[in-house]
């Protein structure tokens, strides 16, 4: 069996990849409160721009983290096509948890729904990418941990959800994507643990690209796009600020169109 190594880069890569949960969490649970406040098509672009911030955030995390995993006695390598579906995967999955989430009619059921969805997306990303892994022998796992790695992506991203949509409050979303970063972390390391590497020592060169070819340009670009969305969010207003500025807006106007129909007073002539 070969010896693993989760922490080949030192801390670096789990604080990073925690770092990089939390902002796509935090950043994909916002968009689905703007959704709430939103109705048509406005509606439908938050909950697919949080679908994206939260799919992009846990693919992100995933191989982060996964730039500190080694096996001694091999080297490791990713197939590319497979690497891009866990990422697919994980967006389509968690849109399905979402969508559920912002359009159900009874939040507990949809809390609890979209819970499971998003959950269940964190987990499916997370073995899709792990079905990509190419190395010098074999994959297996332990399935209790499996099935404990699931459940936990379940439970924590249910939590978040209730925090997020049900008990509202700054406090509470900043504690709810501390939470779904916690439950994306928890999972991804639960998970490794649950990894067992058997070697087939070979000289043959392995197909895929290593972690720095491919891995951490494609994380660096998702990463820019989950600060700039988070930047874009943090200043669009909200439901009811867009509301009060289209109100003020639109009482300027009224009042600009009075002044301009009231003739102006006459004046006396003297001679």
């Amino acid at each position: 069996m070969g010896h693993m190594d989760h922490f080949s880069a030192g801390w670096v890569t789990p604080v990073l990849s925690y770092v990089m949960a939390c902002v796509g969490s935090a950043l994909g649970l916002r968009c689905t409160v703007r959704a709430l406040e939103a109705d048509g098509t406005s509606k439908r672009n938050w909950l697919t721009l949080a679908s994206f911030a939260i799919g992009s955030g846990i693919w992100t995390m995933h191989f982060v983290a996964m730039m500190g995993f080694s096996v001694e006695g091999t080297p490791i390598r990713y197939d590319v096509p497979l690497t891009v579906l866990s990422l697919v995967m994980a967006i389509a999955v968690v849109s399905a948890g979402v969508f559920t989430a912002g359009y159900g009619r009874s939040r507990i059921i949809s809390v609890a729904l979209g819970g499971l969805g998003t959950g269940l997306g964190v987990a499916a990303m997370h073995y899709a990418g792990m079905a990509a892994l190419n190395l010098h022998g074999t994959v297996g796992y332990d399935p209790f941990l499996v099935v404990t790695s699931v459940v936990i992506a379940v439970v924590a991203a249910t939590a978040a959800l209730t925090l997020t949509l049900i008990v509202r409050g700054p406090f509470l979303a900043a504690v709810a994507a501390l939470v779904m970063g916690l439950a994306v972390s928890s999972m991804h390391y639960t998970a490794m643990y649950a990894v067992d590497v058997r070697l087939a020592p070979s000289s043959a060169e392995l197909p895929g690209a290593t972690a720095t070819e491919f891995l951490f340009p494609l994380a660096v670009v998702l990463g820019s796009f989950l600060f700039l969305t988070s930047a874009y969010v943090a200043l669009s207003p909200t439901g009811k600020r867009a509301e009060s500025v289209a109100a003020e807006l639109l009482r300027e106007v009224e009042l600009s169109t009075a002044t301009a129909a009231t003739p102006a007073p006459a004046t006396t002539a003297t001679a």
